[in-house]
């Protein structure tokens, strides 16, 4: 084995500094946050929390989760991950697959319309008059349609599909078997790793959304949770916010109710991650490695 030059190990000495100050300056807000959900009240109030735990206490975290706002919320929001990502998969497997196919009459003209709405779109003001027009204001489908078709999502597709041997379909061709079940029984069966990584794509989008709820939900009991977290975290008091008591309120700080939302909207994603972590790096890396 070869031993490293002197300009190697600098060059890996400098690469690793840079990965490890970009890793620290993502998780060092995290862990004051984190910090600050479950630290002492006293602590938190008189801005002693760092990246370090002041004390230690759950009464905030449960103070949050057990708003009866909260769990709503919660459950709208699992709900539009759930369906949003469902059949944005769905959609954009089956979409991505004739535009595969470039010996298809027109396709690269439908491409350029595809690719054309990644740079242009019509706005906010037509987009909230479509959604009027259309009876979906303060519908959760008015989150989910709009949002169905990612193109770069679809673009991923794509490739992926344009990666796989054509010798595949001929020999099911050669069998009797027609378009939609090759794409169904043999394309998507094939393509776990795209699609786990597109559907950890769609989720993380669907959980994080809070700006298309600010515009188009105002009953309370459809706000998704990103969207209640906003209210929490611009809301300068917590109470009218989480609809508590004011003898539960005096237990808690507004500061501590912020962070403590936080970590408890942000915890779900994290812990789907891991389940997909192997098929998101094979999926982001296959279409590199095939040709």
């Amino acid at each position: 084995m070869r031993r490293k030059s002197i300009a190697d190990l600098s060059l890996d000495v400098c690469a690793y500094t840079f990965l490890l100050l970009m890793a620290a300056s993502t998780l060092l807000p995290f862990a004051n946050v984190l910090s600050k959900s479950i630290s002492e009240e006293w602590a938190v109030v008189s801005g002693k929390v760092g990246i370090f735990p002041v004390g230690f206490q759950l009464h905030t975290m449960e103070y949050v989760v057990t708003s009866a706002q909260f769990i709503r919320s919660f459950m709208v929001s699992v709900g539009i991950t759930v369906v949003g990502t469902l059949i944005s998969i769905l959609l954009t497997a089956v979409t991505a697959y004739p535009l595969s196919k470039r010996h298809l009459p027109g396709i690269s003209f439908i491409m350029v319309l595809f690719v054309f709405t990644m740079m242009f779109n019509g706005g906010i003001i037509p987009n909230y008059l479509l959604m009027r027009n259309l009876n979906l204001i303060n519908s959760l489908w008015s989150l989910i349609l709009p949002a169905m078709i990612s193109v770069f999502n679809l673009l991923v597709i794509k490739s992926y599909y344009e990666s796989l041997p054509e010798a595949l379909e001929d020999s099911a061709k050669m069998d009797g078997a027609k378009t939609y079940t090759i794409l169904f029984r043999i394309i998507l069966p094939l393509s776990g790793p795209v699609l786990a990584t597109i559907g950890l794509f769609y989720a993380v989008y669907f959980w994080n959304d809070f700006f298309n709820p600010m515009l188009y939900i105002s009953d309370a009991s459809l706000k998704p949770l990103q969207l209640y977290l906003r209210d929490i975290v611009m809301d300068a008091d917590s109470s009218s916010a989480l609809n508590k008591s004011v003898d539960d309120l005096m237990n808690v700080s507004p500061e501590g109710v912020r962070a403590a939302t936080v970590i408890a909207s942000t915890i779900p994603i994290l812990l789907v991650y891991p389940f997909l972590q192997k098929y998101f790096i094979k999926g982001v890396l296959i279409g590199s490695v095939k040709g």
